[in-house]
């Protein structure tokens, strides 16, 4: 599916988040607390956004991994166009099963992938694996906003608004596929103790924009 919309994913991450979800992966960024020399792993990196923003931030090294060969031929393009080579790799592979060794990276971050893993424990396992003790984890993730109001606005504008406008550049099959699989992510509280059952500790959660989406915080 993703492999399907590759070409077109950034121009609709931009177009139907109306521009903010810039905001949300410099927040996510922040969250990391990244400091000079540091390597990151970002996880479902997609076209490789977060890796950039994060470049932007702090002179830090940037593994992105993705399951999507497509999506990460737009990444290693953009990589070479920016002259990132020396900071910024990109591996296909599986975010249950991370082809790096155990205490290896300073910080993880993943943007609205873990949603998308077969078995979200799994995945969080790996996190706390090739992350160093001490080692920073920021995830972002859409949410169901509290509050009626807004809690509905926003459903109708996921479930039909959406997929409808994707629909006129891209697959709407794939958006539709988003609503979806928001409502079966965990919720915050639920989520949380996913993170302290695997191991980490420090655990906290921001949301943002009404609460439309949030960003989870851990340290191994």
């Amino acid at each position: 599916m993703f492999d399907g919309i590759a070409n077109r994913y950034d121009f609709l991450n931009h177009f139907l988040s109306f521009g903010i979800d810039n905001y949300w992966r410099v927040q996510s960024v922040k969250a990391l607390n990244l400091e000079k020399g540091d390597h990151l792993l970002d996880v479902a990196c997609g076209t490789g956004d977060q890796g950039f923003s994060a470049l932007k931030r702090t002179d830090i090294q940037v593994t992105g991994l993705d399951f999507s060969a497509n999506m990460l031929s737009i990444a290693d393009k953009k990589i070479k166009a920016r002259n990132l080579t020396d900071k910024f790799r990109v591996v296909q592979g599986d975010a249950e099963a991370l082809p790096f060794d155990d205490d290896t990276f300073e910080a993880l971050s993943i943007s609205y992938g873990i949603r998308n893993v077969g078995t979200i424990a799994t995945a969080l396992d790996e996190f706390f694996r090739v992350l160093k003790p001490g080692g920073r984890l920021s995830i972002l993730e859409f949410a169901e906003p509290p509050g009626w109001f807004f809690g509905r606005l926003y459903r109708f504008y996921f479930d039909h608004v959406l997929p409808l406008m994707a629909g006129l550049f891209s697959s709407k099959s794939a958006y539709t596929y988003l609503p979806e699989s928001v409502r079966h992510f965990p919720d915050r509280e639920d989520f949380k103790a996913l993170l302290k059952s695997t191991g980490f500790r420090r655990i906290g959660h921001k949301d943002l924009t009404f609460g439309v989406t949030t960003i989870y915080h851990a340290l191994k």
